[in-house]
């Protein structure tokens, strides 16, 4: 009678055993989350990328690629059309009129100041929240706060290494006079460093020592290029003018001395794109490739407000551009990468916007996110992946005179808030170039019934 019930026992056994190991692949373990990687770019044009205007001059290989083994995503859309801002919304998934932080944050005062209400979460925030948490670095332009308080290693990262105001000089790191760099939170001086390469560099390292020693990591890559140049943040008797390598240069046939802004500027977002291509390959050797996840997209449009030399950036086929709420303004060049999960080559023309990014994130660490808390993103994974179409039913903007609400393939928009809306139906003009207000008068007041709906939440 023993051998028989010891046999019964070894066999329960086994099959517990075997249980458990049929049941773990379906519960993935915190070890198994994907890495993040969410890098921006500030004021990169709609029509700059030959993948969104193919007769763009500028050679950018490594988005190309990026492209090609995700999906480019053509109605994605910044939640709002200056840098601050949009920052603001993507890191907190909420639109303006929730976080509190509606209007570019200018001068010393105002980007060492406060900035984004400090009891806002954070995407690291939200991902410390994991099983396993994640480790955080950001690498880059902050521009939402740099009081105590609002720096990025009190918000949630673990690392920083980047600027705390809107635009700084790309070698001296200056804002205004001055310096404006910082390690974490005390300030370090890396004069003749291209700020492109410097925040590449620093994101680099913290992959590669992360990688091999954490869970999963979170790498938030704000690049400061391409924003244009500003004499007030130059040294006395610098030139102001679009900064680039000069490797930048040779490598597009260029001189260093080119004097044309425009082809200045393509050296330029080709720098770029050489520092982007640099952080890709570090987590591809790292062996952490197929299990990253990567999304890049522009703060906001180009600006194109006629300004000589600075407002180069092109975003056609879109109307206008950064600060406003025209398509060129709001719509962005995004792309996403999710080896095996995102399919290679696939285009996405379903409309999303960069609130979606924190839900996004959430999921993939499998937090749940705070109940209390309105959030404005919805999970745009699904979408990414092929399986569903857009989860929004209409998209709000307000930016300082500037409003507009898309719903479907319509969108209504003003410039003042005493002027009529104008109608746009994007699906067959996605240049605004037809005002069909007065031919569609219900269409237009379906728009700022929805429109209303929206404000009533706030």
């Amino acid at each position: 009678m023993e051998r028989p019930l010891r046999e019964r026992i070894l066999l329960m056994r086994f099959i517990s055993i075997a249980v458990v190991l049929l049941v773990l692949p379906c519960f993935a373990p915190s070890s198994e989350r994907p890495n993040i990687l969410l890098i921006t770019c500030d004021n990169l044009g709609y029509g700059d990328l030959q993948s969104y205007r193919s007769e763009s001059p500028i050679q950018t290989p490594n988005l190309d690629r990026l492209a090609s083994e995700g999906a480019r995503l053509t109605q994605f859309y910044t939640a709002s059309p200056t840098c601050t801002v949009s920052r603001a919304c993507l890191l907190t998934g909420r639109i303006p009129e929730r976080h509190g932080l509606k209007n570019q944050l200018g001068g010393i005062e105002g980007n060492y100041g406060v900035g984004l209400n400090q009891k806002e979460i954070l995407i690291p925030g939200i991902l410390k929240g994991a099983n396993s948490p994640y480790a955080t670095g950001c690498f880059g332009k902050w521009n939402i706060g740099f009081a105590e308080g609002s720096r990025p290693t009190e918000r949630g990262f673990d690392e920083f290494l980047g600027h705390a105001s809107g635009n700084v000089d790309y070698y001296h790191h200056r804002y205004n006079g001055k310096r404006d760099l910082f390690h974490g939170i005390e300030p370090i001086i890396r004069d003749g460093e291209y700020a492109s390469d410097l925040f590449a560099d620093a994101a680099i390292d913290f992959i590669r020592r992360k990688s091999p020693d954490v869970a999963s990591w979170f790498v938030y890559l704000p690049f400061n290029s391409p924003h244009f140049p500003n004499k007030r943040n130059k040294l006395p008797g610098q030139s102001d003018e679009w900064q680039a390598p000069d490797w930048a240069f040779s490598e597009t046939g260029m001189s260093p001395e080119e004097t044309d802004p425009k082809k200045r500027y393509d050296a330029v977002v080709y720098a770029l794109d050489k520092a982007i291509g640099r952080v890709l390959e570090a987590s591809e050797k790292t062996g952490e490739a197929e299990n990253t996840f990567v999304f890049f997209m522009s703060d906001n449009g180009g600006f194109r407000l006629n300004r000589k030399g600075l407002d180069v950036g092109i975003n056609e086929p879109l109307r206008s551009g950064g600060v406003t709420c025209w398509e060129g303004g709001l719509r962005v060049p995004a792309f996403a990468r999710w080896p095996g999960k995102i399919k290679e080559g696939s285009v996405i023309d379903e409309p999303l916007w960069s609130p979606d990014i924190l839900v996004a994130c959430a999921d993939l660490a499998g937090v749940g996110l705070p109940a209390e808390v309105v959030y404005d993103g919805k999970n745009p994974l699904p979408v990414l992946r092929g399986e569903s179409a857009s989860p929004h039913e209409s998209f709000y903007f307000d930016y300082r005179s500037h409003s507009a609400l898309r719903k479907g393939d319509w969108k209504i928009v003003r410039e003042k808030p005493d002027q009529p809306w104008q109608l746009y139906d994007l699906a067959t003009d996605r240049g605004e170039t037809t005002d069909l207000a007065k031919e569609r008068p219900e269409m237009v007041e379906l728009l700022v019934a929805e429109r209303k709906k929206w404000r009533d939440t706030f």
